[in-house]
């Protein structure tokens, strides 16, 4: 084994590579239950890559035959139903996680100084995933599929000048039609997962340059033994792949109960309209999004004029892209900031969470009033972060982590 490994390793660095993102990279000792998200991140990732091929396999990405091919898989697949399943629930569950993900870097202040670069390929990861979601959700052929695509595509016309060539160089039709149908089909299948793999190779490899933060924001490398080695530091593997496992079984428990027992999450992870085929002369009582879309789709609800809540909905999340940039605090973590800190980020959670929930609901006076206020405290959180993080009076940071 020993003269075939190095054989391998004269040809193609699979030893160096195995102790420096396992072995040998060190991470701190004191993660905790929030740093979990990054691997069952990528466990769905490999999940919705899997089933995803096993589905291209029986269905037909045609108008005529989409929604026929999904019913197919669905009552004549041998166990076709559970491969639907686990891929439509592993839609939501990878938003979960990476909302998770993303909550714990604002959190841990992991975008800070010299993790930049990581939070910028995440933030890619995030909005190549939000695409790769969108593209998959029309495949069904179903009644909100097809008029949540309608709705989100025609929002390009708003763009002047070269908005009505732009949707209709997105539908490759002067409506949605198979043609839309096919190439949404293909860029879910073939492009995207491409872009979202390539970027999470970038993600870890960013990540890896720079070392993981903590709860703490203390840089490990400071201070290492006479071999190097990080004294608040541990092996990745075996000690946090190890412990990834715990949290893959707990994960696997509720993610399975749901794909057995919940698979529609009450309407929120497979929608009734979508049980319908999709019918262009019959308009859904109320057309939204699927959940994961609906905070930012409420924001775009919240503005009345049409071009400025397109603009209003991508700047909610590009503004993200800039954060590093925006925190001006010496300190990294949540547990040394200050207060003002404290309670932007619970009011920014708080206004993304309420968001979501209006998204979902029909809008009516009270609740387009609702978002505005939530619109405003989304980027008051940011537009006034450059301000409160250089005021606050921060609390002295521990020189080594403290668990």
């Amino acid at each position: 084994m020993e003269k075939f490994m190095a054989w391998i390793d004269a040809r193609f660095p699979a030893t160096k590579m195995w102790e420096d993102h396992l072995s040998k990279y060190y991470a701190p000792k004191n993660f905790n239950f929030f740093y979990f998200f990054g691997s069952l991140a990528l466990l769905v990732l490999v999940n919705q890559i899997l089933t995803g091929i096993w589905l291209t396999m029986s269905f037909t990405p045609s108008a005529e035959e989409a929604f026929a091919s999904v019913e197919y898989i669905m009552r004549d697949v041998e166990f076709g139903w559970i491969i639907r399943y686990l891929h439509s629930t592993g839609a939501s569950a990878f938003f979960i996680v990476v909302y998770m993900h993303m909550f714990r870097g604002l959190l841990y202040g992991s975008y800070q100084k010299p993790r930049e670069l990581v939070w910028v390929f995440g933030m890619l990861i995030y909005l190549a995933l939000m695409a790769e979601a969108f593209m998959g959700y029309l495949l069904p052929w179903g009644q909100m599929s097809y008029w949540g695509a309608q709705v989100i595509i025609s929002l390009f016309g708003a763009i002047p000048v070269i908005g009505d060539d732009l949707t209709m160089w997105i539908r490759g039709d002067y409506l949605i039609s198979g043609i839309t149908l096919n190439r949404f089909f293909a860029l879910h299948v073939i492009a995207l997962p491409i872009v979202i793999l390539g970027l999470v190779v970038l993600h870890i490899l960013a990540l890896h340059e720079v070392g993981s933060n903590n709860p703490d924001g203390v840089d490990i490398k400071k201070h290492k033994d006479e071999n190097g080695i990080p004294l608040d530091g541990i092996a990745f593997h075996p000690y946090y792949s190890v412990k990834d496992i715990v949290g893959v079984v707990v994960f696997l428990f509720v993610f399975c109960a749901i794909v057995f027992f919940f698979p529609e999450m009450g309407g929120y992870f497979l929608e009734k309209p979508n049980f319908e085929q999709a019918n262009p002369f019959k308009t859904p009582e109320h057309i939204a999004p699927v959940w994961y879309f609906t905070p930012f789709y409420a924001i775009l609800r919240a503005v009345p004029d049409k071009l400025l809540g397109v603009i209003a909905m991508g700047a909610a999340i590009a503004v993200l892209f800039v954060l590093p940039w925006l925190d001006r605090s010496p300190v990294k973590s949540m547990r040394y900031k200050g207060w003002m800190s404290k309670i932007w980020l619970l009011v920014f959670c708080i206004s993304f969470v309420i968001l979501g929930v209006l998204g979902v609901l029909a809008p009516t006076e009270g609740r387009t009033l609702l978002s505005q206020i939530c619109t405003a405290l989304y980027f008051a959180y940011f537009i006034l972060m450059p301000f409160y993080t250089r005021m606050e009076k921060t609390k002295p940071v521990p020189e080594r982590v403290t668990g």
